[in-house]
């Protein structure tokens, strides 16, 4: 007979089979997954056995707490003079934005010595910071059951040892993002908010329960991420089922079996080898991990919460980085890193060692992270001048890559920008947030205006908050653009707009990918440990230096918040008007200390200069979308910069210009004159306030306003002088006029144009020479109002469907308000429901620029609507023209493709322009940035009327100009820019007495010669010149060509500036070359070539000792008006 083994050999596949297979319902089993942790099971599943042990007794907790008073904001020692109370778990606290201190003593349980780690569990609901009791800041807290809580803090064992521990934590009346009224993100704030202290215990967390819960969750991204039906899929859906098998709630020993599972994915004994983990494996990664904390200077939260942020985010980082050795972090802004060395000592000390270490990382560059769009070029300029300055001299390093991340569209000046401020490397991301076109790269040559590069990375995360998930990690991948090129990416993670950065979680998860990714091939590596410049040296290796790249020339345009071009009108004013103030500022003090007589005292206000351009730099980050606080802060900003200036100039000018004094009614002074900072001739007309006694001040005037209060006079600015004095009417020059029928017809005219006020609408706009009529017949332009309401984000937005909904209004009320010779003008109103506005149109006469002026006060009571000025023009062409940073950029007025469409608002700077061959037509503006132009109609945005998150964003009064000028030529033959120029830079009109008015002030010593279309824009003093043990007197011109094509200038120097030698630098000013100095009759030349946009910087080094030109002192005294803005105002 035939021996038959047993059916039950485990050696011997079975020949019976009565059970029902292993079969399972993939799905079922994928969403049995979400029950492990939390919700309806949280009592018996992982949650359960979370924590060993949690007291919250008085017998070992002691709260004391003291609220500071109103919205100050005290330092540590301030708070610990004052008198704490008794405190408990479960009080209340508030209003919103206030801060309230706390003392905590706790005495441990000596048996808990036994575990391997003990915390305390602080959850005020809101953020805090926790300092140890001499005030050293520890890491921040973030409350609440966001993904961004962190409310432990791990005692260290000695105290755990000693039974005792003492800390102070400062809380804080909002959350990371603010304290929006009714739970929206981009809500107003609620400024009566109060939180509760939800948690103050001492804990003892299961350590192994908390890594099997990193296990489980890192295998469960895994399941959703990587393509169904793969190996490592299945596997990991396996795995994670197992362990939701085998756990026993209440068994220690079981949560240790349960890790061991998980080893069938990430390896095994993969724990143990901690951040050597990233050792094993593919020796180059395909993502690379950085750890990144974007915190917005400003946004829902004002300034001063800023600087807590700051700290509590960065001294977070820095704990992480004790515990896990591979975590390297980025940070960039320099104004952020000042007010941490100006409050915070301590921690900033703490950063500068862990800057020698390699582990916190130096990016960016410049002051803040800006906003790409609406700073001039200069102020550009300084953004990585004072960011770069700082960081070498408190870091002993500059950065090298240039980081914007979050602006809403980057300018095409920037590469070369970028590249003069020593940097070839720079990140951005905003881009992915288009709204109808993908942007087609991730790794890229971004090509600017002048032909300069930059090497560009736009990670295919598509966040720079990324939450270091198996998601994030495989999107770097899966969505990357140019893998043909190079197949990297850089994986930004961390909390981020408001703070908070990187979690242990998210380094935890990081480390088991990388596991995951040494022991399968289905997901991309991840690396973790390097810096974002060795990521972009690899790309330059691997894409031969950026020659197998794809290249991107011009802007960065943003198919998304369009309106922060108009958005808060007041701020957009500020910021232009004080970055011209500063510019005249920098160039008449400068020409003061090189013509002030001998032996003056003068001395060059660097540190006065240095303080408002920090402050200037500063409100750059805000685009138009923050809550109303900030720009309390920012308008208080904005005057004490003006107030400062003012003073400035003043002093300057009474050493230039002695017994002078500004323009007033009652001025005792008889003869006019007028300082001209820019270095283009010029007429200008000017007004001038009067009195009965002033017959000396009449007599310079060539008209006088029907009232009599005022006069008007003509100034002339010849070549580069820099004084001008009146002049009467020119021979043969045709006077400014006006003609009405009396009704509701009017008609502006001097000898170049006329403009037409009929029925309240602006029907007629002609070139008198050449009888050219610019308004097409049955056409009519004048102010239009838009419905404006975005799908979303309020104040950012303006969306395409605005432009459906147009409707004109008509001036009213028109009436003649001067007459000529000089000046001609209308004043006009239009009301639209609760608003009113005002609008004075002056023409001057023939030979000042012609074009008409549009002077507007309103009182803006509108919500929800868009206020723009238009002109429907009898011109034609594809493009319009709009300034941007040193040059300008072309964008299409037709919509042939949707990248086209999508350009239906743009930002622009002092123009404006449509032309054809032979003819155009430019908007000037003073203190607007938004316009379009849609087909033949060319329009400029005046004001916005959003609420959210600023409720009243731009109620009330507002005033502002824009003018109307239309030139022979196309733009490129045309002087639009050096109109525009002018437009933005009025005359200092000031009086001195008849007895002095011989008193000549001498030519500007530094002119051009030879290229209309290289602009002199910047004259100040050398940065070095303020160095300790400086050696050298220097002056700093920077000039740029204007018009987009080569020039060839030649740079004279006046007699009056003995030259030693001249130098070409970088926009740090850093020399890159010698340039050759020739030495003429009266004057030394220099010679300068130019490409198309360059900007160029050059140094002139004096043969005067420094000592002859006494200096402002080189080191200032603590300075704390940007911090604490509401003291100083």
């Amino acid at each position: 007979m035939c021996s038959h083994s047993s059916s039950q050999d485990p050696k011997h596949y079975p020949e019976l089979n009565y059970g029902s297979g292993a079969k399972w319902i993939k799905s079922l089993t994928q969403n049995r997954l979400s029950t492990f942790l939390g919700g309806h099971f949280e009592n018996v599943n992982l949650s359960s056995v979370l924590y060993t042990h949690r007291i919250d007794g008085s017998q070992h907790i002691d709260l004391q707490v003291w609220s500071a008073p109103g919205l100050t904001k005290p330092s540590f020692r301030e708070a610990m003079k004052q008198e704490f109370k008794p405190a408990k778990k479960g009080d209340s606290f508030g209003p919103s934005w206030t801060n309230h201190w706390w003392k905590v003593t706790l005495k441990i349980p000596s048996y808990w010595q036994q575990y391997e780690r003990v915390q305390f569990e602080f959850d005020p609901g809101c953020e805090a910071m926790i300092f140890t009791t001499d005030g050293v800041p520890l890491q921040g807290i973030t409350g609440g059951y966001g993904g961004d809580r962190r409310v432990e803090h791990i005692i260290p064992p000695q105290a755990v040892r000693e039974g005792r521990y003492a800390v102070v934590i400062e809380s804080s009346c909002n959350g990371m993002f603010g304290v929006p009224w009714n739970g929206d993100t981009i809500a107003p704030p609620d400024m009566n908010r109060y939180f509760q202290l939800a948690s103050a215990d001492l804990v003892v967390p299961n350590q192994d329960a908390w890594n099997l819960m990193w296990d489980f969750t890192t295998l469960r991204e895994i399941v959703d991420t990587v393509p169904g039906n793969t190996g490592l899929q299945n596997k990991a859906l396996v795995t994670a089922n197992k362990i939701m098998n085998a756990f026993k709630s209440g068994d220690p020993e079981n949560v240790k079996h349960l890790r061991g599972i998980a080893e069938d994915v990430f390896g095994k004994d993969w724990h143990a080898k901690g951040e050597k983990i990233y050792d094993e494996g593919p020796k180059k990664a395909q993502v690379v991990g950085i750890s990144y904390c974007h915190i917005d200077t400003a946004w829902l939260w004002p300034y001063s919460v800023t600087q807590q942020k700051t700290a509590r985010s960065w001294s977070t980082q820095i704990d992480l980085m004790e515990r896990y050795p591979e975590h390297r972090f980025a940070c960039s802004q320099a104004q952020q890193f000042k007010w941490l060395e100006e409050q915070y000592p301590p921690l900033f000390e703490r950063i500068k060692k862990k800057v020698a270490s390699g582990q916190f990382h130096l990016i960016g560059g410049s002051w803040v992270e800006n906003d790409g769009n609406m700073p001039s070029g200069e102020a550009l300029v300084r953004q990585f001048l004072y960011g770069q300055r700082y960081f070498e001299s408190r870091f002993g390093k500059r950065c090298e890559t240039a980081w914007l991340p979050d602006s809403f569209g980057l300018t095409a000046a920037y590469p070369q920008l970028i590249r003069e401020a020593g940097m070839k490397y720079f990140f951005t991301q905003k881009l992915s947030w288009y709204e109808r076109n993908v942007f087609p790269h991730s790794t890229f040559n971004w090509v600017g205006i002048d032909g300069s590069q930059v090497l560009c990375h736009m990670t295919p995360v598509d966040t720079y908050t990324a939450q270091a998930t198996v998601g994030d990690v495989n999107k770097g991948i899966t969505n990357h653009k140019n893998l043909e090129s190079h197949a990297g990416a850089l994986l930004v993670f961390g909390n981020g707009d408001g703070g908070g950065g990187a979690l242990p979680k998210m380094l935890e998860n990081l480390r088991r990918i990388r596991a995951t990714t040494n022991e399968h091939r289905e997901l991309p590596s991840v690396s973790m440990g390097s810096s974002v410049e060795e990521f972009f040296e690899d790309i330059e290796e691997d894409s031969k230096k950026g020659t197998t790249l794809p290249v991107w020339k011009g802007e960065l345009y943003l198919e998304f918040h369009r309106g922060t071009y108009t958005s808060h009108g007041s701020i957009k004013k500020g910021n232009r008007k004080c970055e011209i103030l500063l510019r005249d500022v920098e160039r008449v003090a400068t020409l003061t200390t090189l013509l002030k007589p001998e032996g003056h005292s003068y001395v060059y206000p660097k540190r006065a200069i240095d303080e408002c351009w920090e402050k200037v730099l500063l409100n750059q980050f805000l685009p138009g979308s923050a809550i109303g606080m900030v720009y309390d802060d920012a308008e208080k900003l904005y005057a004490e910069v003006r107030q400062v200036c003012t003073g400035l100039l003043e002093d300057a000018f009474s050493v230039l210009l002695p017994r002078s004094s500004p323009v007033l009614s009652n001025s005792r002074s008889q003869t006019l004159v007028a300082f001209n900072t820019t270095s283009f001739a010029r007429h200008d007309v000017i007004k001038v306030p009067l009195s009965r006694d002033t017959p000396r001040m009449k007599a310079q005037l060539v008209q006088t306003s029907a009232d009599g209060k005022h006069g008007y006079a003509l100034m002339h600015s010849v070549g580069n002088k820099v004084m001008s004095q009146p002049v009467g009417m020119f021979s043969g020059c045709a006077p400014a006029s006006v003609f009405t029928n009396g009704t509701d017809h009017f008609v502006l005219r001097n000898a170049n144009v006329q403009l037409t006020i009929s029925g309240g609408r602006i029907n007629s706009l002609i070139d008198v020479k050449l009888g050219r009529e610019l308004i097409p017949k049955g056409s009519s332009g004048g102010l239009v109002i838009f419905e404006d309401r975005p799908n979303y984000w309020d104040a950012w937005d303006v969306e395409i469907h605005h432009l459906e909904t147009s409707t004109p209004l008509a001036f009213s009320q028109v009436r003649v308000i001067a007459e000529g010779p000089l000046r001609a003008a209308v004043q006009t109103q239009v009301k639209y429901g609760s608003s009113t506005i005002d609008v004075t149109v002056p023409t001057m006469k023939g030979n000042s620029r012609s074009f008409f002026n549009f002077n507007a006060v309103v009182d803006w009571r509108e919500r929800h609507k868009f206020l723009k000025f238009e002109l429907p023009l009898d011109i034609n062409n594809t493009y319009a023209t709009y300034e941007s940073q040193f040059g300008y950029v072309q964008r299409p007025t037709h919509k042939n493709t949707t990248v086209d469409a999508a350009k239906f608002e743009v930002c622009g700077h002092k123009f404006a322009d449509l032309s054809e061959y032979g003819y155009g037509v430019a908007f000037l503006s003073e203190s607007k940035y938004g316009f379009a132009c849609e087909g033949n109609v060319l329009r400029i945005s005046l004001l916005r009327a959003a609420t959210a998150p600023d409720a009243e964003q731009d109620q009330g009064k507002h005033e502002f100009s824009w003018a109307v000028m239309p030139h022979v030529g196309s733009f490129l033959e045309s002087d639009v820019p050096t109109a525009a120029f002018i437009y933005n830079s009025p005359l200092h009109v000031r009086t001195v007495p008849e007895q002095h008015a011989g008193h000549v002030v001498p030519p500007l010593p530094f002119w051009l010669e030879g290229a209309p279309n290289i602009f002199l824009e910047t004259i100040k003093r050398g940065e070095d010149d303020f160095e300790p043990n400086a050696s050298s007197t220097t002056v700093i011109l920077r000039m740029y060509e204007a018009f987009g094509g080569h020039g060839s200038v030649k740079l004279h120097v006046g007699k009056h500036v003995p030259v030693k030698s001249a130098h070409v630098t970088n926009i740090l000013e850093d020399t890159k070359g010698e340039l050759g100095l020739v030495s003429m009759t009266g004057h030394s030349t220099l010679k300068l070539e130019f490409r198309g946009f360059e900007v160029k910087t050059v140094k002139l080094v004096l043969e005067t000792e420094n000592s002859s030109i006494p200096d402002s002192p080189t080191t200032s005294a603590k300075r704390d008006s940007w911090v604490t803005v509401d003291e100083e105002l």
